[in-house]
């Protein structure tokens, strides 16, 4: 199995007083953390098992097991939550996971590399590219498609216009 693990969630506090976490999710359907068998910690060791997974604002309540009151499911906030990549479904066709842009090289139409994909962050205004070119600083691209108009994963890259070609 592959060490390549992808960020599904993260322990946001306690929920009453009988061991019920908050957990704010970061997959699509938040019911699908309940559907993990294999949620881990980032050095990959055991993270939670969880059961009784229900919707709320900004994520799901849960039992975990091993939690059984207030204190011990307050000690887990912060903890963030894995699955391997091999274990989520595959993607339709023409769709991907964000997660498998990481590392695809940055070109321009006329097949100048600008770099590879480092990392793709949202800070609340829509996914960022963080672009690391051969030589220098790492620069943010919009993941939008006027800046990002083909993702070919089949050729491990992407074609990439820089903003100010777009002006």
């Amino acid at each position: 199995m592959s060490d390549r693990l992808l960020l599904v969630a993260r322990v946001a506090g306690a929920f009453g007083i009988k061991g019920d976490v908050r957990i704010t999710t970061f997959t699509e359907d938040p019911l699908a953390l309940g559907r993990y068998r294999d949620l881990r910690r980032e050095d990959g060791s055991p993270g939670l098992v969880l059961s009784a997974v229900r919707v709320t604002k900004g994520g799901v309540i849960a039992r975990a097991a091993g939690v059984d009151n207030r204190d011990q499911a307050e000690i887990l906030r912060g903890l963030k939550l894995f699955v391997a990549r091999e274990s989520l479904p595959a993607p339709d066709e023409d769709e991907f996971y964000l997660a498998d842009l990481i590392g695809l090289s940055v070109e321009t139409r006329e097949g100048d590399v600008l770099g590879r994909i480092k990392a793709i962050n949202d800070f609340g205004a829509g996914d960022l590219l963080e672009i690391q070119p051969p030589a220098g600083p790492s620069w943010w691209l919009p993941f939008t498609r006027a800046n990002v108009p083909e993702v070919l994963l089949q050729e491990s890259r992407v074609i990439a216009i820089r903003p100010e070609e777009t002006e």
